[in-house]
């Protein structure tokens, strides 16, 4: 039995273009996670307790959002991807060897939270574009999220 057409309003091409971007913002989200969370299992020093609870309310609101970016991808008819593998060709944020200090955990951090934001903006103007409003309220709230998350990141190294 073959699938159903989709029908959103969106052309194939541009649903396509949009799920890619998503993808992108997907891998971006994910490698963050991880070394968000590998951050909070080994970070150490006099600002651990502070370090570790607010790595593990970050890395809890990552889990919770690659559910999200993922779940519209779907939405728009594309498979999400969901391998180590496509993660590292897609994500612009680069995996850390071995353990860092924290403060340089804190900067790295922050480095990611700008480029899920930075990613998350490349794509708005295909999705304004294409008048893909549950889409752009995704970008909006991911952009939020990240840059408050940058913010208060930076303020620890002030």
């Amino acid at each position: 039995m073959a699938a159903p057409t989709i029908n959103l309003g969106i052309d194939e091409a541009t649903r396509k273009e949009i799920a890619a971007g998503l993808s992108r913002l997907l891998a971006d989200t994910y490698t963050l996670y991880l070394q968000t969370h590998n951050f909070h299992w080994n970070v150490t020093g006099p600002m651990f307790s502070t370090l570790h609870l607010m790595f593990e309310t970050q890395y809890t609101e990552l889990a919770l959002a690659v559910d999200l970016v993922a779940e519209r991808i779907r939405s728009l008819g594309f498979p999400a991807p969901a391998t180590y593998s496509e993660y590292a060709k897609l994500s612009s944020i680069k995996e850390t060897a071995g353990v860092p200090k924290a403060e340089e955990m804190i900067k790295l951090l922050v480095e990611g939270q700008e480029a899920v934001v930075r990613t998350a903006r490349s794509i708005f103007p295909m999705v304004d574009e294409a008048h893909d409003e549950p889409t752009a309220d995704l970008l909006t709230q991911r952009m939020q999220l990240h840059e408050k998350n940058a913010w208060m990141l930076r303020s620890l190294l002030e």
